[in-house]
């Protein structure tokens, strides 16, 4: 079986968060020379294969088998893989099953390596990742089992197979901010407080508004409103309170407690409540780190392309490997068909994700 068929028998199983749908199992009897541990919680499969080749460093990769509801608007059955004019369509094609494929047929074909090589596969990365990696990685600390190194193969590509990898993510925070008013009277607005007419001359300062400068490795931090909301969807009473919802993906610049001196600077004279709660972490793999240099030069012995670093996008599992000090990258295929209909990647992308994961394993130590 090559890389291209694993990938055909991975897309085939309808593994919809956080049912593994039995591909995990598939994956351990994929590679019988490694050693299996399972860490099942909650309805969640969380599956570590490694295999020690000698007393080197430690490298895992790592990724999810779960994929989002396939949705309406396919062409073909999204569990059903199809080949046509040198793409693959189906659920999971880059959103990551590509690079499960990759990694997996590496593993299968390692027969020398300096250290230690592992795979850590989850079926609750697409929901709320409770009890997906961070999961096992509490118990691979527990029996000393972290890796020093970790790729996490999800699609990071832009306009070309091997243009860029990320090496961090921003962190997500999420803000709740109340205006307190007075429910008055349209007619009467001086005997109403009306917190509309209050956030009206402070909206702008903070909408879209930046919070540091950024640096090198991440864009400035900007505060993003997401709903503004108050009164009863009537015109002559003015509301009593108002309720706005914003969003900040931030940087290492930028903490809650940064957030919370801001908005008290400008709110500081209303009667105002805000609520902060944070779903991921920022962290940064320093670009002379070992596996960062070292997937550099795969790709562009593989691609000829001079790779560039990104700490752009959403989350994924890579900030719990960032949380316990691996060092971590991320790359994949291209991304710009996740979670859509009709997914698909290339069978080029495919081959050629194999190949740079190969070479890395060769030329690693």
């Amino acid at each position: 079986m090559n890389v291209v068929d694993l990938l055909m028998k991975l897309l085939s199983f309808e593994s919809i968060t956080p049912d593994d749908a039995g591909s995990l199992k598939f994956i351990e009897e994929y590679l019988p020379g490694y050693e299996a541990t399972y860490v099942n919680i909650e309805g969640v499969k969380n599956l570590f294969l490694t295999k020690k080749f000698g007393n080197g460093s430690h490298l895992c990769f790592a990724g999810h088998v779960d994929v989002v509801p396939p949705g309406d608007g396919w062409e073909t059955n999204p569990f059903v893989p199809v080949i046509k004019d040198d793409k693959i369509y189906a659920r999971g094609t880059q959103d990551m099953k590509s690079g499960v494929a990759a990694f997996v047929q590496v593993l299968k074909e390692a027969d020398e390596f300096e250290g230690r090589l592992s795979l850590l596969l989850t079926s609750d990365e697409e929901g709320d990742a409770k009890y997906g990696t961070v999961v096992m990685l509490e118990h691979l600390k527990e029996v000393g089992m972290l890796p020093d190194y970790c790729i996490v193969a999800e699609p990071t590509c832009e306009e070309r197979f091997g243009d860029a990898i990320k090496i961090g993510r921003r962190g997500s925070i999420n803000g709740y901010l109340t205006i307190k008013g007075k429910q008055g009277h349209a007619a009467y607005p001086e005997k109403a407080i009306n917190p509309v007419h209050q956030i009206a001359p402070i909206l702008d300062k903070i909408a879209g508004v930046n919070l540091d400068s950024g640096d090198d490795n991440f864009a400035p931090s900007k505060m993003v409103i997401t709903d503004i909301r108050g009164g009863m969807e009537v015109t002559n009473v003015t509301p009593g309170s108002l309720k706005i919802m914003f969003n900040v993906r931030n940087s290492t610049k930028t903490s809650q407690e940064d957030i919370k001196l801001h908005i008290d600077k400008l709110f500081k004279d209303l009667n105002y409540t805000l609520e902060l709660t944070q779903g991921s972490y920022p962290f940064v793999t320093k670009r002379d780190s070992k596996i960062v240099e070292k997937l550099t030069e795969s790709i562009k012995d593989i691609t000829g392309l001079q790779t560039k670093f990104s700490t752009a996008g959403g989350t994924s599992d890579a900030r719990y490997m960032g949380a316990y000090g691996i060092d971590v990258v991320e790359f994949g295929v291209k991304n710009d068909t996740i979670h859509a209909p009709n997914e698909r990647t290339t069978i080029g992308e495919v081959e050629g994700l194999y190949q740079v994961f190969k070479d890395l394993v060769k030329n690693f130590n």
